[in-house]
């Protein structure tokens, strides 16, 4: 099996393949694992994958698949918790948002948070957004709403939108 091309696409690919793990699963080593898997399987049909054209859609639909996996079967999850970290501190350049946006998105179901992740931090269309996760454009259009209302209530009860209201 030869990986021709592959080393140089999961060096270029794997820092925003794991930003992407992180805000859909909100876990650095849950995101690990995400990309490790699906660079794993990419590596098994690399040459068919490359040769049917992007890479990206590809990938990201494993991503996708395997952070709702973990959710269908959450009895296989292994968490092994002794203390509860700490609540992260806001840094100087950094106002707290961060944290409250990635708490409001934790609160999202899988799927609307899936649709959410990939329309407006990937920036899919929602074509590209309904191929990645294998359902209708229709699907999508209503995750996304569903995902945005839920998303704004979260991010109100927190009290980080009284700042917008006049």
């Amino acid at each position: 099996m030869t990986d021709t091309g592959f080393r140089e696409y999961a060096a270029d690919r794997r820092a925003a393949l794991r930003r992407t793990a992180y805000l859909l699963c909100g876990d650095w080593h849950l995101a690990d694992d995400l990309v490790q898997d699906a660079l794993a399987g990419l590596f098994v049909r690399w040459r068919r994958v490359r040769a049917g054209g992007d890479v990206d859609p590809y990938v990201r639909r494993m991503l996708v698949n395997g952070y709702l996996a973990t959710h269908r079967r959450g009895w296989r999850r292994e968490v092994a918790v002794a203390d509860l970290p700490e609540t992260a501190v806001a840094g100087p350049a950094d106002d707290g948002t961060r944290d409250v946006l990635l708490r409001a998105l934790a609160q999202l179901h899988p799927s609307q948070r899936a649709v959410v992740v990939l329309r407006y931090w990937e920036d899919l269309s929602v074509e590209q957004t309904a191929a990645a996760l294998g359902c209708s454009e229709g699907n999508v259009k209503s995750q996304a709403a569903r995902g945005l209302v839920h998303l704004r209530a979260a991010l109100a009860r927190s009290g980080a939108l009284e700042g917008d209201r006049a």
